[in-house]
């Protein structure tokens, strides 16, 4: 394999790598891309992110560090729902293509984000005749056949699979989501590489306890932490359904953070579900929280909850067991092969209230040293850096280059 500094185009059609995490379509995929786009970079690659304007106030060109920036695209509206970003791939692609030959740019390689993204790829690679590498994060046939939430309609679903077909390699994020690629939409198990998510070891590092709660301003009530997207999916009403069963004395605060605007009718359903269950004394929905104090958030925790039904990976648990703090979660990404039971975790087979409660029972009865705790727990996920991951994928690019150069006899 030839190993050379490769100009890497990647798309992220319908959001926004520095939007505001926890937002109703910016979560795991935009850690992924700025951070993966910054470790390429370090290596000597240029990476330029494209995606659309989401905001009036938005500069056309954002530094991200070393050899990597992300550009703003018009296409459309601002602020559209994300099925119909679909409709503005046309103007993109065209906004696209004016600003590489306004800089003269040439890129040798084309990595897509999502399947909104792939297609502009399709377009952009049989202009650019390079070759097209698509990573899904989610895929419309797994959220249908779990059937919680919204359906996601027949567009979604024949654009994975002519995605799947068209691109020249997929990277998947664990062997679930290879397994469900060849199930679902035929693809070919030697044109998908495995490479997982990563975690920032050095933003996410262990807090003091006491100190991170006096950050907070938090009381002395043991807390139990949730981050991500506010959606049914997602398993927030089970995790409220399982605050009853745990044991007396332990006076528990469950902490929920994630949400925007656009998730307002889903938290009222919550918090509606919360009188209902005659908890919402015990529970506090603080919306969105800036990334760099999430390590507060993780560290103040006795242990944080993934109740979800679906995660394309779950990098959430990285960012606590980075932290120093257990995870109780249900059995869906890479989750089994990185929480260690009763040693950083448990993994419950049965995504039920009673089986949660059990296990962050487990946790709350049974208090570690937290110093001595957090560093043991946080070495479980070093393999888990974003350096050791974007080599992965450093290794998957210089694999895709050389093979669509090798021309065909």
């Amino acid at each position: 394999m030839t190993v050379r500094k490769l100009r890497i185009a990647m798309l992220s059609v319908h959001s926004c790598p520095v939007g505001t995490l926890g937002a109703k379509d910016t979560g795991g995929m935009s850690v992924h891309i700025r951070e993966l786009a910054g470790k390429l970079g370090k290596q000597g690659h240029t990476v330029d992110i494209y995606t659309r304007v989401h905001d009036p106030k938005d500069p056309q060109i954002v530094n991200l560090g070393q050899n990597a920036r992300l550009i703003h695209l018009r296409a459309g509206d601002e602020e559209i729902d994300k099925l119909a970003v679909y409709t503005c791939l046309p103007d993109f692609v065209e906004n696209l293509e004016s600003f590489r030959e306004n800089d003269s740019l040439q890129y040798d390689l084309l990595y897509s984000h999502y399947w909104i993204s792939s297609l502009a790829g399709k377009h952009l690679q049989q202009r650019w005749n390079i070759p097209h590498i698509t990573t899904f994060h989610t895929l419309g046939a797994v959220k249908n056949a779990i059937g919680i939430g919204e359906k996601e309609p027949d567009l979604r679903i024949e654009s994975e699979k002519e995605a799947v077909r068209d691109c020249q390699h997929i990277i998947a994020t664990t062997e679930k989501e290879k397994t469900s690629l060849i199930h679902y939409y035929g693809a070919s198990p030697e044109n998908i590489s495995v490479v997982p998510c990563g975690v920032n070891m050095e933003l996410f590092r262990p807090v003091d306890k006491e100190d991170a709660r006096r950050e907070l301003g938090s009381t002395d009530d043991k807390i139990i932490l949730f981050v991500g997207r506010i959606e049914p999916l997602k398993g927030i009403a089970t995790l409220l359904r399982a605050m009853p069963y745990l044991q007396d004395g332990h006076r528990p605060r469950l902490v929920i953070i994630g949400g925007d605007k656009r998730s307002q009718p889903e938290i009222e359903k919550l918090q509606g579900l919360c009188r209902e269950l005659q908890i919402e004394d015990s529970v506090t929905f603080l919306g969105m929280i800036k990334q760099d104090k999430l390590p507060y958030f993780y560290s103040a925790a006795e242990v944080c909850v993934i109740p979800s039904y679906y995660e394309s990976f779950g990098l959430v648990a990285l960012e606590s067991l980075a932290c120093g703090t257990p995870v109780v979660a249900t059995d869906v990404g890479n989750l089994k092969d990185i929480i260690q039971p009763g040693v950083t975790g448990y993994v419950v087979t049965e995504n039920t209230p009673h089986s949660l409660a059990e296990k962050i029972d487990r946790i709350l009865c049974n208090p570690q040293p937290h110093t001595e705790s957090a560093l043991s727990i946080r070495a479980s996920v070093h393999g888990f850096s974003w350096t050791n991951i974007a080599e992965a994928i450093n290794r998957e690019c210089q694999l895709a280059v050389d093979n669509y150069l090798i021309p065909v006899l």
